[in-house]
């Protein structure tokens, strides 16, 4: 059975509440509920493939620490654009 948008968005939300250093809850948290319902289906498996990135990775990446992987960019500057504000 195929997932519904709806329960993809839910589950993607709650990954990004649940991540394992908090930190990174808060900021992904943020941007799933500002952000993932206006995804399309493109961004959203670009979305999916990053929570299972390790969270030490994606705060650098986040912060500015160390340049994200090149197909995550526009996302991890989106993100960062989120959390800043």
């Amino acid at each position: 059975m195929t997932e519904t948008r709806d329960v993809r968005i839910k589950r993607l939300k709650m990954r990004s509440m649940r991540r394992g250093i908090k930190e990174m809850d808060l900021i992904l948290s943020a941007y799933a509920d500002r952000n993932l319902a206006g995804m399309d289906r493109g961004g959203l498996d670009n979305y999916d493939a990053l929570l299972h990135e390790n969270d030490q990775d994606l705060y650098q990446w986040v912060t500015g620490q160390v340049a994200p992987p090149a197909h995550y960019s526009d996302l991890i500057s989106d993100i960062a654009q989120t959390f800043q504000k």
